[in-house]
Order: structure tokens, then C-alpha cells, then sequence
């Protein structure tokens, strides 16, 4: 009985230990929050960012852009990959604040069909649509006998980079209506501050800039669009930023860091880089 009462009454005092270290850790608990919620805290500012070029105040790329929109017959209609909207140094802006906003239209997303994106839809079915998508069903945009000048145009360029692109272009039955074109020729990227595949890719707005020049026969379409890509990638240099070679430039000269891929598909394709004669 007596060895009984004994371990009740260490039970007790085991609870009564618990529930006085429980007190404890809680009032530390909150006097520790308390402490932290007395520190000060500093208030940082945003950088000012103008509301045209949607750029830091202090490298605000304004004085680049055209005094007016470019007077155009083309419509552009942008289908952008959502990861690219969160990107600091996109193309798109600059291509948009070039050119009237019904001229260059935005549509966000992976997927897109006649019941949610009607007026996308509508521009797909139409037989003067054309998309620029390389591949061996695309037509050299150089060589169209359409006359341009009788007629206006829409053009569907899909951003994001190349692997989002082809998802897009493959995923989407939308994409498969409107005549598939290509740029026979078109110079190295301007774009600089970004690493591209091969040697042959642009950016988006360079795409653009091509595109509209041949359509509109207007030349002078190309350098008013690149002024403002090129005074971008002069201000990230002036601040620290690395030129960025192409993969297939690094690969051919030995310069590729990362490890390469055990994939056969990805070897295959980093071979074909390898071996590309338009170096």
C-alpha cells in the first residue's frame, strides 16, 4: 500500500515538474516575442519605376523609344508563357510600348482554346493569320507571294524559351490553323544578356522587328524596335552584367561549365549544336 502511495505521489510530482517547465517555456516563449516585436524595423523604398517602360526611373529607357507608336497594318498577337511574365528583363514591354496597344496584344498562358481565349481563337481561324514557328511545314516568311501592302495581317509570335515554346506550339490544336512561317535568314541576338541556344536564336522583339520590317517593307521598322533592346543590354553591362555567349558558342570552344546531360535525346541535341556549321 505504502510502495503504492509512493508512486502516486511521484506521478504527481512528475506532472507538477511538466506543467511548471510548461509555464516557463511559454512565458519565455512570449517574452522572447514580445522582445522582437519591439525591435524597430526598417522601412525600405521601392526604386521609382516609370509607368511607360516599366523601368527603374534611373535607367528608364524612354528617351529610346519611338516619340509615337509605329504606324502599322500589322497586328502582332503575343501568346506569352506565364514563367515569362515574371522575368525582370523581358522583351515584350519594349515591343508593346513601341507600337499602338491594338497592334500588339498579350494573351498569358499554356493552354488555349475557343471557349476561354474566343478573340485568340478567332485570329487562329483567320486566313490572314500567319505564326512564326520554325519547322520543316514552315513557309520562309521572305518568299510568300502574298501581297502585304493589299491586305492587313495578323502575325502570332508564342514567348517564352525555346523547350516552353515548343510545348505550347504542340500542345495547342489552336496553333495548327493559321499558316506556320519561318525566318529564312536573320542576324546573331543583340540580346546579350541572356544565354540562347544556338547562335540562330533572337529574342522576341528581334522576331518582331524582322517580321514587321518584311511586311510592312520597311526597314527602318527593325532599327526603331532594336534601340531600345540595345540600350537595355548597354545599361545591365554598365551595372555588372556579363555578355552571355550561346550554348552552342560554349559548347564548340569548350567553355560549357555545366554538366553535361546523361539524357540521350539531350546529348544527341548537344552533339547537333556541336556540329552545326552556321557557327
Amino acid at each position: 500500500m505504502s510502495s503504492e502511495m509512493t508512486g502516486e505521489a511521484e506521478e504527481m510530482k512528475d506532472d507538477e515538474d511538466e506543467e511548471e517547465m510548461k509555464d516557463r517555456y511559454d512565458d519565455g516563449g512570449d517574452e522572447g516575442f514580445s522582445v522582437l516585436s519591439d525591435l524597430p524595423v526598417e522601412i525600405t523604398e521601392r526604386r521609382p519605376t516609370c509607368h511607360t517602360c516599366c523601368r527603374p526611373v534611373k535607367v528608364c529607357l524612354c528617351p529610346y523609344l519611338p516619340t509615337h507608336p509605329l504606324d502599322v497594318s500589322t497586328c502582332l498577337y503575343i501568346v506569352q508563357h506565364p514563367a515569362e511574365e515574371s522575368r525582370v528583363l523581358r522583351t515584350v514591354p519594349l515591343l508593346a510600348a513601341c507600337l499602338p496597344p491594338v497592334k500588339c496584344k498579350v494573351f498569358i498562358g499554356r493552354r488555349f482554346t475557343d471557349e476561354r481565349h474566343p478573340e485568340l481563337a478567332a485570329v487562329c481561324k483567320d486566313a490572314h493569320t500567319l505564326l512564326l514557328y520554325p519547322g520543316a511545314a514552315a513557309a520562309d516568311l521572305e518568299d510568300l507571294a502574298s501581297d502585304f501592302a493589299t491586305t492587313y495581317h495578323n502575325v502570332i509570335l508564342i514567348d517564352g524559351t525555346w523547350s516552353q515554346a515548343k510545348d505550347m506550339f504542340l500542345r495547342n490544336s489552336l496553333f495548327r490553323l493559321p499558316k506556320q512561317v519561318q525566318l529564312r535568314s536573320i542576324s546573331s541576338s543583340q540580346y546579350v544578356i541572356r544565354t540562347q541556344p544556338t547562335n540562330m536564336c533572337v529574342s522576341t522583339l528581334e522576331c518582331a522587328a524582322v517580321v514587321l520590317s518584311i511586311i510592312e517593307k520597311n526597314q527602318n521598322i527593325q532599327e526603331v524596335l532594336l534601340k531600345p533592346l540595345q540600350a537595355l543590354c548597354s545599361f545591365q553591362l554598365q551595372h555588372g552584367a556579363q555578355i552571355h555567349h550561346s550554348k552552342e558558342h560554349l559548347i564548340r570552344n569548350g567553355q560549357y561549365n555545366k554538366i553535361l546531360p546523361q539524357n540521350k535525346r539531350k546529348i544527341r541535341r548537344m552533339q547537333k549544336l556541336i556540329s552545326n556549321p552556321n557557327i
